[in-house]
């Protein structure tokens, strides 16, 4: 018999860690508001991520670039109100981090104590190393991101998958070492040649959660929209679409308007009803005094 959903334990860094240990792949989604997470957290996933590709799957931006922290904490907040097992990581925006250490504590502390994260996520290698090892000694979880990292699209030109030659995948690896010893629980490796991925992902001891990087992984992460079917916008050859949502909200959009524009909508299981005697009385009262219509009043010149 399968253990009901709320009886399970919350996923927890350590927990993931365990999962590597034992051989189980991880299971990561990002989800934006609290319908998302509440069907991420039914389906039974391991990891939530507030990921910061909302500025562009849910605020119509063209990069994630624009995307500030209060947006992050708004979203943050709404996923966390659905109170999943799975583990929560708010997505740290750019510049949040990358000005200052003292930026980075101030704002990772913020997803925590006003997002309701139990971690963050940063994007970079090596160069990060000094940034997650202070947020982690201050009990700050922190997972990785290396590979394509989208806050730096202009200096790589671009969406474009990273560790293709010798010396790129040899700095991948050494960047997913440095971020471990650097103490982060977990890193994502976006867009990275399948092998390569999977020599980082044996080289770890912390999860490797992949996404584009192949089934070598430890795990891996999908954008909601995309796996939902969500959105109609060219998807990354690594995504796989397991429904067609849009569609079919599309579907049922246009079978309301019809409803509506031929007077099928609302029908009477649709409305309230007044009692008879109610009614009646509401009647006889309007005709023995009826309403007295005021004069509208000018508008106020300002």
């Amino acid at each position: 018999m399968s253990t009901p959903l709320a009886a399970r334990p919350r996923v927890t860094p350590p927990s993931l860690r365990a999962k590597k240990a034992r051989g189980e792949p991880v299971t990561m989604v990002t989800a934006y508001d609290y319908p998302s997470a509440l069907a991420a957290d039914r389906a039974d996933l391991d990891a939530i991520l507030v990921g910061d590709s909302l500025g562009m799957v849910v605020l119509g931006y063209d990069d994630t670039l624009r995307v500030t922290m209060e947006e992050m904490l708004h979203h943050a907040r709404a996923v966390a109100r659905a109170r999943p097992r799975a583990l929560l990581v708010g997505d740290m925006p750019f510049l949040s981090y990358q000005t200052s250490v003292v930026d980075a504590m101030r704002n990772a502390g913020r997803f925590l104590a006003d997002g309701g994260m139990d971690a963050v996520k940063l994007e970079g290698g090596a160069e990060r190393a000094a940034t997650v090892h202070a947020l982690v000694d201050a009990g700050i979880p922190v997972m990785g991101h290396i590979g394509l990292t989208p806050q730096s699209i202009r200096a790589l030109g671009g969406y474009r998958a990273q560790g293709g030659t010798a010396a790129a995948a040899r700095r991948l690896l050494e960047d997913a070492l440095s971020l471990e010893e650097a103490g982060c629980f977990a890193t994502v490796l976006e867009a990275v040649p399948d092998r390569v991925a999977a020599l980082i992902t044996k080289s770890l001891s912390i999860p490797a959660i992949g996404i584009g990087a192949g089934a070598g992984c430890d795990g891996q992460v999908l954008v909601f929209h995309d796996v939902v079917g969500l959105q109609d916008s060219l998807a990354p050859r690594f995504v796989k679409r397991y429904a067609g949502l849009l569609e079919e909200a599309q579907r049922a959009l246009e079978a309301y308007g019809r409803d509506v524009a031929e007077r099928r909508f609302p029908g009477p299981e649709h409305a309230y009803a007044i009692p008879d005697e109610e009614w009646d009385r509401f009647r006889r009262d309007l005709e023995a005094d009826p309403p007295v219509r005021l004069p509208r009043k000018a508008p106020v010149a300002w």
